[in-house]
């Protein structure tokens, strides 16, 4: 009787690497590669990586896990050589960064890094990272519920900046209900304009919170590299709320506030007026290098106050710069939030010597939404699906439907 022996199973192919100092020091790196390869991975030192890249095996990867922490800063010349030898050679890059200064951060990924992941590492993120790299390369990039964004060049590109002079004021809130009472203004979903709102709270913006939307990595990937921005990659930094509206919210990390300039907002800015009808920026509360772009580019541009000290000190402290400068300081309309009631005859007096000692003009008067303003934020949709009976509601629809209609009477002159 032959006697057969057992065969060797076939060892797992390799698709990944983790690259690191020590890896010994990302445990929980080890635990989430393990969890979604299984053995099909390796690990890699610096000084091994670029030899291991040109090998048969290196040839078969998929993607490595670059992680850094602060003792790696040093070494960041070196560490861009590994990213940019991957990439040469189609591997896809995740960073896995602990501790690490947002400039060099900022390096690593305009070298080409694909994703990024802080450490230590959110639950499911690992897995989340690799599923959006093997699907970045679809021709269409996917919106939040699963539909294709999909883009054209015929959008009108009105872009409205809404500003507000000081935080909490309501600024987000009006922006983002704007954008929605815009994408909904007609009653058929085919005849709406095609609307985008972009969110340059750059650190703290809430645009993805108030529509509970995703904030993507590729907006952080977009901003870092804007320079080679094409309509593909402007999709795939997009995502959708209620197949009505395109977000571009602000990066899931916080980026150092001069990540962008003003050219490059002047390009992400004329990308979107190119694809949509309206584009609705909600800007940060504090002056940064780009206003001035934003200032010039918008064809509407909002200033949110309220009726408080810190609006109107804020508001001469902004028309004094803007003068100063020759910059346009007349073209900020102004708009007040919780305004007095019809009947509150000392508020509307206030408000009478506000405008008068600042020289301003209050053009739009928005009323007190109540309780109901923070629970559809906090319930993430804007009010004209959470309460569309709200006063405050009623009066942004009111503002779309003009700004809506002032846009078509332009198109049928042009």
């Amino acid at each position: 009787m032959t006697s057969i022996l057992p065969s060797t199973p076939e060892p797992a192919p390799l698709v990944a690497c983790t690259i690191s100092r020590d890896v010994q020091e990302f445990d929980l790196l080890i635990e989430d590669m393990e969890a979604v390869l299984g053995e099909g991975w390796g690990d890699l030192g610096f000084d091994e990586a670029l030899h291991f890249f040109s090998q048969p095996d290196g040839e078969q990867l998929e993607f490595v896990a670059l992680a850094i922490d602060e003792e790696d800063e040093a070494n960041v010349d070196h560490l861009s050589a590994i990213i940019a030898a991957a990439k040469a050679r189609q591997i896809k890059v995740v960073l896995i960064a602990h501790d690490v200064t947002p400039s060099a951060l900022h390096h690593l990924l305009r070298q080409g890094a694909d994703e990024f992941v802080p450490y230590p590492l959110p639950e499911g993120e690992l897995d989340a990272a690799i599923e959006r790299m093997r699907t970045a390369s679809l021709p269409q990039a996917q919106g939040a519920d699963g539909s294709a964004v999909t883009l054209s060049h015929d959008g009108d590109g009105v872009i409205i900046a809404v500003q507000g002079m000081a935080g909490g004021c309501g600024a987000s809130t009006f922006a983002t209900n704007l954008a929605w009472e815009l994408a909904t203004v007609g009653k058929k979903k085919e005849t709406n304009p095609k609307v985008c709102i972009i969110d340059l709270g750059l650190q703290f913006g809430a645009v993805s919170t108030y529509l509970d939307v995703q904030r993507r990595e590729s907006v952080l990937e977009l901003l870092t590299d804007i320079e080679t921005m094409d309509d593909d990659s402007f999709a795939q930094a997009l995502e959708t709320f209620e197949d009505r509206l395109q977000v571009f919210t602000s990066p899931a990390d916080l980026p150092p506030l001069d990540i962008v300039g003003q050219a490059e907002i002047q390009q992400l800015l004329d990308t979107a007026a190119r694809h949509f009808d309206f584009v609705v920026v909600d800007m940060p509360p504090s002056l940064v290098q780009w206003s001035e772009t934003v200032l010039y580019a918008a064809q509407v541009y909002f200033g949110v106050i309220e009726l408080d000290m810190r609006s109107a000190q804020n508001t001469y402290r902004l028309k004094r710069a803007l003068q100063s400068e020759d910059l346009p300081f007349e073209k900020i309309r102004f708009v007040l939030n919780r305004a007095p009631r019809f009947t509150d005859l000392q508020g509307k007096s206030r408000l009478k010597r506000m405008q008068e000692s600042l020289e301003i003009s209050v053009d739009l008067q928005m009323p007190d939404g109540g309780k109901a303003v923070a629970e559809a934020g906090d319930h993430g949709q804007p009010l004209g699906l959470q309460q569309p009976k709200n006063p405050l509601r009623k009066e942004i629809a009111k503002l779309a439907q003009s700004l809506f209609e002032v846009g078509q009477s332009d198109a049928e002159a042009a």
